[in-house]
C-alpha cells in the first residue's frame, strides 16, 4: 500500500479512481490542490476471475493501474493501493471510517456501478459526473423520437457536430466541411498491398510491467490468449508514444481503407488506441482536437471523428438508456441482458476458441484475437459477428466471448456493439437492419479468400448461409424497409435452392459445433443431391 503522511488523512480529499479513469487531466484530480489530495486504487482479483479474460487484457489494466498510482505519488498525491478479497465495495468500505466519504467520477461500467451501489446508497461514496465523455443526455435526445428508440447514430452524430462545431463551416458553423456529415461511402476501399501498413509500436517493459506479467502468468495462466508485454503500453509516456505512432503512421491513410481486411495486418491503418481511450490514458477530447487539427484527407479526419465523437459516445448512451439491454422499449424484458429478437439460441462454435474451422477468414481473425486481444471493427462485425449471426448463435454468448477476448471490451461498449449491432439481438433499437453478408462481401473487402480452401464464387458456405438466414427470418424481417431488396431476392430462389441453403446451414452448424473443420463440398448431403440431379 502506497501512502503519504504529510497531511492528516481525513483532511485530504480522497478520490476513488476506477481502473478505467486513469488520468489526472479531468475531474477532481485536475483541480484540487495536490498536497491535499488522496486517491484509492483497487486491484480486484475476483473481477479478474469473473470471466476468463484474455491474459493481455488483465496485464493491460493492471500495469496501467499500478503505473498510474506511482505517477500520482510522484506528483505529491497520497495513494492507497488496495488488493481486494471481495468486490469493490468490500475493498472500499473499511477505508471510509478512516478517510471519510470518498468521491469518484461516475463509473462507466454498469457492472462496477452495481458493485458500488451499497456504498453510494449509504453516502460512503459521493458520485460526481464523469468528465471523460464528450456528449450529454440532451445530445442523445436527438437520436430517437421523443427520447425513445429507435435511436440512430447518424441523427445523434449530426446534432453533436452542430453543437460542437467540429468539422463544421459556413455562417454560424451550420454546414459540414466537405458538404456531408458522413464520408463513410468514401471509406470502403479494399486494400491490395499499397501503401504498406505500419507495424504496431513496441514498448520496453519496466520492473512494474514485468511484475504484472508474472502475476498474470502465475494466477491467471489458464486464461486464454497470449501475453506479450512488449506490445503493451503501460505508462503515461507509452500512451503518448502510441498516439504519436497513430498520428504519423495510421491517420493519413485511415479513411479510404477503414473497412478493408487483410492477412498481412490485423489492423492495417486503424490507430489501435481504443484500449487507451477506454482506460483514459488518452483523453477522447485531446485526440479528437489533435486529429481535427492535422492536415489529413477529409475522409480520414471525418472517419476518425465519427468513431470517437459519434459511435463511441452513441453506444454509451444506448447502454445507459436500456440499463445494459435489460429494459429495451418495445421488446420483452431481458433481465439477464440477453435479447434475441430473431430467437437465436445456438452455442458458439469451438472455432471461436481456436479450433480450426476451415474458413480462412474466421480462422485468421480468431488467431489475431487470441494473439493480440484485438482486431479492427470490420473484422469484428463482418467476420466474427456475421458468421455467428448466420449460424443463429446466442447473442449473449457471442457478447460474452467478445468481452473475454478483446482488450478494449467493457460492458458499456461491447454489449451495444454485439447485442445491438453485431447480432441484431435488440432488433432495430440502434441499427436499421441485420449486418449479414455472404462470400462476395468478404472477397471484395479482404484477401482472406486467396488462401482459403473454399472458392467465394462457387462453394464458400457463407453464401448459402446468407440465403438460409434470410429465409429463416423472412417473417421477422418482412416489415423492415431496408431488407426489402434482399428478401425479394431470396423469395425468387427456387425451392431446390432454398432446400440446399437450409441443408448447408444445418451441416455447417453441426460440423463447427462438433469442433470439426469444413471441407469442400461444404455438405456431403449437397453433393449427393447434386449427383442425383
Amino acid at each position: 500500500m502506497l501512502a503519504s503522511h504529510a497531511v492528516d488523512e481525513r483532511d485530504r480529499t480522497w478520490i476513488f479512481v476506477p481502473y478505467d479513469q486513469l488520468t489526472s487531466a479531468i475531474g477532481p484530480l485536475s483541480r484540487e490542490p495536490v498536497g491535499k489530495l488522496g486517491i484509492v486504487v483497487v486491484e480486484c482479483p475476483d473481477k479478474a476471475a469473473r470471466r476468463p479474460y484474455h491474459q493481455q487484457k488483465l496485464a493491460l489494466v493492471l500495469a496501467n493501474l499500478r503505473h498510474f498510482a506511482l505517477e500520482q505519488a510522484r506528483r505529491g498525491v497520497a495513494v492507497r493501493h488496495v488488493v481486494s478479497r471481495g468486490d469493490y465495495a468490500a475493498a472500499l468500505a473499511p477505508l471510509t471510517p478512516e478517510l471519510g466519504p470518498l468521491r469518484m467520477m461516475e463509473a462507466a461500467e454498469r457492472e462496477l456501478r452495481e458493485d458500488l451501489w451499497p456504498l453510494v446508497d449509504s453516502a460512503a461514496i459521493e458520485v460526481l459526473p464523469h468528465e471523460g465523455w464528450l456528449t450529454t443526455d440532451e445530445d442523445f435526445a436527438h437520436a430517437g423520437v421523443e427520447g425513445r428508440p429507435p435511436w440512430r447514430m447518424d441523427k445523434f452524430y449530426a446534432a453533436v457536430r452542430r453543437r460542437t462545431g467540429i468539422l463544421m463551416e459556413g455562417k454560424g458553423g451550420s454546414s459540414p466541411v466537405g458538404g456531408r456529415m458522413s464520408h463513410d461511402a468514401d471509406n470502403r476501399q479494399p486494400w491490395r498491398g499499397d501503401p504498406e501498413p505500419p507495424s504496431p509500436p513496441r514498448f520496453s517493459p519496466d520492473e512494474i510491467t514485468r511484475e504484472v506479467g508474472e502475476l498474470v502468468t502465475t494466477r491467471f495462466g489458464k486464461h486464454p490468449g497470449r501475453l506479450e508485454l512488449e506490445t503493451l503500453p503501460a505508462t503515461h509516456e507509452d500512451a503518448r508514444r502510441a498516439w504519436a505512432w497513430a498520428e504519423e503512421s495510421c491517420l493519413p491513410t485511415f479513411g479510404p481503407f477503414e473497412d478493408a481486411m487483410s492477412v498481412e495486418s490485423s489492423g492495417l491503418f486503424h490507430t489501435r488506441i481504443s484500449p487507451l481511450l477506454h482506460l483514459h490514458r488518452l483523453l477522447p477530447s485531446e485526440v479528437l482536437a489533435r486529429a481535427t487539427s492535422l492536415p489529413l484527407p477529409l475522409s480520414s479526419r471525418e472517419g476518425f471523428v465519427r468513431q470517437i465523437l459519434g459511435w463511441r459516445e452513441f453506444v454509451r448512451h444506448v447502454h445507459r438508456a436500456t440499463d445494459g439491454f435489460r429494459a429495451i422499449p418495445g421488446l420483452p424484458p431481458t433481465p439477464n441482458a440477453d435479447p434475441s429478437a430473431l430467437g437465436a439460441t445456438h452455442a458458439l462454435p469451438p472455432a471461436y476458441w481456436g479450433k480450426p474451422s476451415g474458413l480462412a477468414c474466421l480462422d485468421r481473425v480468431v488467431d489475431d484475437v487470441w494473439r493480440e486481444g484485438w482486431s479492427h471493427h470490420i473484422t469484428r462485425l463482418m467476420i466474427l459477428s456475421n458468421l455467428a449471426q448466420l449460424l443463429d448463435v446466442s447473442p449473449r454468448e457471442l457478447t460474452d466471448w467478445f468481452w473475454i477476448a478483446y482488450i478494449d471490451a467493457f460492458d458499456w461498449v461491447v454489449e451495444p456493439n454485439v447485442l445491438g449491432m453485431g447480432t441484431y439481438g435488440a432488433a432495430d433499437t440502434m441499427i436499421t437492419k441485420p449486418y449479414v453478408a455472404g462470400a462476395a462481401y468478404v472477397n471484395r473487402m479482404s484477401d482472406f479468400c486467396d488462401s482459403c480452401r473454399f472458392d467465394p464464387k462457387s462453394n464458400c458456405p457463407l453464401t448459402r448461409l446468407y440465403w438460409a438466414f434470410l429465409a429463416r427470418h423472412e417473417r421477422a424481417l418482412h416489415a423492415n424497409m431496408r431488407m426489402r431488396v434482399p428478401l425479394a431476392a431470396v423469395a425468387k430462389r427456387s425451392a431446390d435452392e432454398r432446400r440446399l441453403d437450409a441443408l448447408e446451414f444445418e451441416h455447417v452448424r453441426a460440423t463447427l459445433g462438433r469442433g470439426e473443420e469444413l471441407h469442400p463440398p461444404a455438405s456431403r448431403q449437397l453433393s449427393l443431391i447434386r449427383v442425383k440431379k
